[in-house]
């Protein structure tokens, strides 16, 4: 049962984040919006809620036509992982929001800037510009949102 459980709630954390995507507003609603997802996955379903919506996401975009540089996809993959596993790891308030949204603004801004450049890929200027400094952005933004949602989420529960 409980299995049947985390499987349906990831599944409509899954859709609900893909929603968010498809709506194609500004990087910084939607980026955030998404982190928040990923982080929300992670609080209430477990980590490797958040992990596979933080894995899933990216393709589907790709496959839908939402992200335009198919190289990025494993990255963005990889960051959102990293993002949702230091998340789970932390018990302090302040490194819960600061240590994830700066690892995954790091990884994104290093691989759009040397790994890619590394493989003989050229990066468009757009694409440096929206996986650098924004990350950073987008994920504090999204951690915050997403530590209030989750403990809006509990309170209702425990109530």
């Amino acid at each position: 049962m409980k299995d049947t459980r985390s499987l349906t709630r990831t599944a409509l954390l899954l859709a609900i984040t893909l929603v968010i995507q498809y709506m194609k507003m500004p990087q910084l609603l939607t980026g955030s919006l998404v982190n928040a997802m990923l982080i929300i996955a992670g609080s209430t379903v477990g980590t490797f809620s958040g992990v596979t919506v933080g894995l899933l996401t990216p393709a589907i975009a790709l496959l839908v036509g939402i992200l335009k540089f198919p190289p990025m996809v494993p990255f963005i993959m990889a960051g959102n992982a990293l993002y949702v596993y230091l998340y789970s790891t932390q018990k302090n308030a302040v490194l819960k929001i600061a240590l994830p949204s700066v690892a995954k603004y790091a990884w994104l801004s290093a691989s759009v800037l040397y790994i890619l450049n590394w493989f003989g890929v050229k990066v468009p200027q757009p694409v440096v510009q929206a996986f650098t400094l924004p990350q950073l952005i987008t994920a504090l933004i999204g951690a915050t949102i997403g530590i209030a949602v989750t403990s809006l989420l509990s309170k209702k529960v425990s109530a």
